[in-house]
């Protein structure tokens, strides 16, 4: 009977744990479909961050983030913060920004959940109709 509590208990444990959108996920860019890169998504004092671990394209590994402002201005893009200050809002994690390195401008950010493996970061100016989403793949 015990045994059969525990591996309930560790079943529900492993479903709630693949449910959030904490972790490593592969970048696909929306308007190519290419995979671009890994972000590592984590929590810092309450708020949700997304940090650039990794990118795919050997080219690009390098480079700098020479059109982004203020204190990420040509800084390196394998290791910016690119998702900054989000706080979770029901099922949607919002309030925060993202900075897209292509172009360095900053945009109001959106992450919801999809499936436990897909990730919708959307990035807008103004109210979120005006903006562009990416669908990003959790990694193991």
């Amino acid at each position: 009977m015990k045994i059969k509590l525990l591996l309930i208990f560790l079943l529900i444990f492993q479903m709630s744990f693949s449910q959030t959108i904490f972790g490593k996920w592969k970048t696909i860019d929306d308007e190519t479909g290419m995979e671009k890169g890994i972000v590592e998504i984590y929590e810092l004092d309450g708020k949700v961050y997304g940090k650039i671990i990794d990118i795919l394209d050997i080219e690009h590994k390098f480079h700098k983030c020479v059109k982004c402002e203020g204190a990420d201005n040509n800084k390196p893009i394998l290791g910016l913060v690119i998702i900054k200050g989000l706080i979770k809002n029901g099922n949607v994690y919002d309030g925060g920004s993202v900075i897209d390195p292509k172009n360095g401008k900053s945009y109001s950010c959106k992450i919801t959940l999809k499936e436990k493996n897909k990730l919708i970061v959307r990035g807008y100016i103004g109210i979120s109709l005006f903006g562009r989403s990416q669908t990003w793949i959790r990694q193991k």
